[in-house]
């Protein structure tokens, strides 16, 4: 906890970084709160006065941003996909944060063979096809926001790994690591109480961009049609939106979850953006 404290204490400092947490805490709210002021059941048909089914109404009191072509309330809809964006995404970010700055710290401090081994893995890795490979893990193992979860956590650590490894590196030959040698440390103890803390910074920066990588690519599974069928997404409503070729008819379908994708990953990007400001005040004006 004092990490994350830590991280929203740098972010605030920054006009952007305090905007981005505001939208970010916006959506978090919706998240827990979505399900239970969604006006509607978002897979249950409305149907008008006249017992006709609403097929893509239009914005209106009772339906705030319309309905579907099967006349299923989108407000619904998109309050109920904000939780599943955020889980997917913050469990896969801390995932990728968890075993790329495991295997960059270890590969970094050792060097040698173990750092050749675990890069020649990490090289594998990279070259997987990122979209595909999610879809061929879905497509063997089922659809369910547990396995996207997973599938999209074994390909996103490998460039964790190589940023903190490189870090690493030149954090094994300072002072402080001789030192924590002389007094007798063991090497876990020097890895883990004194080199990892100084690369504690750069993970954090990595799991904000870790978090707006994993929320784009589950928008997009869900879009292609291999996301769990028991959620609803955003991305799975741009999907449904798709499929019914009408969404050129109805605006009001595809544009909500659109705007809030791009909204919630702008603000995790720009907020890691600022840390990394707070971080080192060079790269202000780049």
């Amino acid at each position: 906890m004092q990490i994350i404290f830590t991280f929203l204490k740098a972010v605030w400092k920054t006009p952007t970084g305090r905007f981005s947490l505001i939208v970010l805490g916006i959506f978090v709210a919706l998240a827990i709160f979505g399900p239970l002021i969604a006006p509607h059941d978002p897979m249950v048909r409305n149907y008008g006065p006249d017992r006709k089914l609403l097929r893509l109404a239009g914005p209106s009191w009772d339906h705030w941003l319309g309905t579907t072509l099967m006349g299923r309330d989108i407000a619904s809809q998109m309050l109920h996909g904000a939780r599943p964006a955020l889980i997917v995404g913050g469990l896969t970010a801390l995932g990728t944060v968890a075993i790329g700055l495991n295997i960059g710290l270890i590969a970094g401090y050792f060097g040698g063979r173990i750092d050749s081994i675990l890069m020649r893995i990490t090289d594998v890795f990279l070259g997987l096809p990122f979209l595909p490979f999610i879809i061929v893990v879905l497509s063997l193992s089922g659809r369910s926001l547990t396995t996207i979860v997973i599938a999209m956590t074994l390909v996103m650590w490998r460039s964790t790994a190589r940023v903190i490894r490189a870090q690493v590196l030149s954090l094994r030959e300072m002072p402080f690591v001789a030192a924590a040698r002389i007094t007798g440390a063991s090497d876990l103890a020097i890895l883990y109480r004194e080199v990892a803390p100084n690369v504690l910074p750069l993970a954090l920066v990595n799991t904000a961009f870790a978090l707006a990588w994993a929320i784009i690519t589950e928008a997009s599974i869900g879009f292609l049609g291999f996301g769990d069928p028991q959620s609803i997404t955003w991305g799975s409503i741009l999907y449904d939106a798709y499929a019914s070729q009408t969404m050129y008819r109805a605006p009001w379908w595809v544009v909500p979850p659109g705007i809030a994708i791009m909204v919630l990953v702008s603000a995790v990007y720009f907020a890691g953006r600022a840390y990394e400001e707070v971080l080192n005040p060079r790269l202000k004006g780049i």
